[in-house]
């Protein structure tokens, strides 16, 4: 190899390595610059990480505080609630306890009103007890008086003679001697004899329901329809009165005036002409027209040959083809100042008619009260209500607890005096 050959190859070498060594420099200035733009990267990235999560410290933040708030006002509306609700409580108590003090108020004053109403019976045959029970000694003689009284009492000599042999029966002679065991032993026989098992009227049990009112002129009848129209529609109830009493004009008239104080329509029909057949158009309309109670009125004396009691079960006979099933109740109207007649006429009419309840007018204008016992014990009826004044309140629900307390109320000093 020349020289020049030489020299050749060692530019061509020289100039090799140049470009080799320019190569390596732009590689590392190259790694050098993207090396930067990574870290560039990753610190923007940072930054941006660092805003979010600012971000969302300060949403977080933002919604403890909402949360908090929120809270507060529930807390708030909470204890407000509980404040209304307690000084509701209290005013409902408040308002209880002034019901509970006027029931009691009125539960007083109605048996007081019914002590008043019972006055003249208590005046009677209880008060002859009272001062033969007064003695401090009951003997033989006290007790064949006792029995006396009682059989005397117009309660009716079963009756009295029951009530007698139970006391006597159920007394020892200790007790006997005791005038507070034998008023107990008296109010309790009372009570069982008056609590006859029977149901409450369910007066929506048929639509219209249908009550037929039996009795003799003269015992309140027409009146007693009146008050018990009256209470019912203060309860709300629809009620049509039939003036089924064709046969006396006062009956009709009376009626008339009973359905326009308590807003009972009333159906009548020509004077002297068929009882059942006003019955049967007013228990029609009362269909017609969505009554809720029928009250019909019947005859209490006829002015014909036909038999009272068989024009009675034709009443009957008429009701159960206008609406099956009807009367749904039969009560018997009788007037407690009849004394044992009043028990006469009840079994006159139970032994004709299927009675269902009693109703006892006028107890507050006679001493011969007592004749509900006989009345109970005789026919084992239900009495439904009693009639102790002139108002459509004096016509009352009968409750024989308070009955028996009232009747039997005596105070043992005036009657040892």
């Amino acid at each position: 190899m020349t020289g020049l050959e030489i020299v050749y190859l060692l530019g061509a070498l020289s100039a090799i390595a140049i470009f080799l060594f320019a190569v390596r420099r732009a590689s590392e200035r190259n790694q050098l610059q993207g090396g930067g733009q990574a870290a560039r990267r990753r610190l923007r990235e940072r930054a941006e990480e660092e805003e979010r999560e600012e971000a969302e410290a300060e949403e977080a933040r933002k919604q403890a505080e909402a949360g908090q708030a929120e809270q507060a006002e529930e807390d708030e509306d909470e204890a407000e609630e509980e404040a209304d609700q307690e000084a509701e409580d209290e005013d409902e108590d408040k308002d209880q306890d002034e019901e509970a003090a006027d029931a009691d108020e009125r539960a007083a004053e109605r048996a007081a009103e019914l002590r008043d109403g019972l006055a003249r019976t208590r005046g009677g045959f209880v008060a002859r007890l009272g001062r033969l029970l007064a003695k401090k000694k009951i003997d033989g003689e006290i007790l064949g008086e006792l029995e006396e009284v009682l059989l005397t009492a117009d309660i009716g000599p079963k009756t009295a003679e029951k009530l007698f042999t139970t006391i006597q029966t159920a007394l020892g002679r200790d007790q006997l001697g005791d005038p507070e065991a034998v008023w107990t032993r008296l109010r309790e026989e009372s009570g069982r004899i008056l609590s006859v098992d029977a149901p409450p009227v369910a007066w929506g049990r048929a639509r219209p329901f249908v009550l037929l009112v039996l009795g003799v002129n003269g015992v309140g009848k027409t009146t007693t329809i009146g008050k018990i129209a009256a209470k019912l529609v203060g309860e709300g109830k629809k009620v049509i009165l039939a003036a089924g009493d064709t046969f006396r004009a006062a009956a009709t008239e009376q009626l008339e005036i009973w359905g326009q104080r308590s807003g009972a329509p009333v159906v009548k029909g020509k004077p002297g002409g068929d009882p059942s057949s006003v019955i049967f158009d007013a228990v029609k309309r009362a269909q017609a027209e969505g009554h809720d109670i029928v009250i019909a009125d019947t005859a209490g004396r006829l002015h014909t040959k036909v038999d009272l009691m068989e024009e009675l079960r034709k009443v009957r006979r008429v009701l159960d083809k206008a609406q099956e099933g009807a009367p749904h109740e039969t009560w018997l109207v009788l007037d407690s100042t009849t004394g044992q007649n009043a028990i006469q006429q009840a079994k006159m009419f139970k032994e004709a008619m299927e009675v269902t309840g009693i109703v006892l007018t006028k107890l507050d204008g006679t001493a011969k009260g007592g004749v509900i016992l006989g009345i109970c014990d005789e026919l084992a009826v239900p009495v439904r209500f009693i009639g102790i004044g002139e108002s459509v309140d004096a016509l009352r629900e009968f409750d024989p607890g308070a009955f028996v307390s009232a009747l039997y109320e005596h105070d043992p000093a005036a009657n040892a005096a």
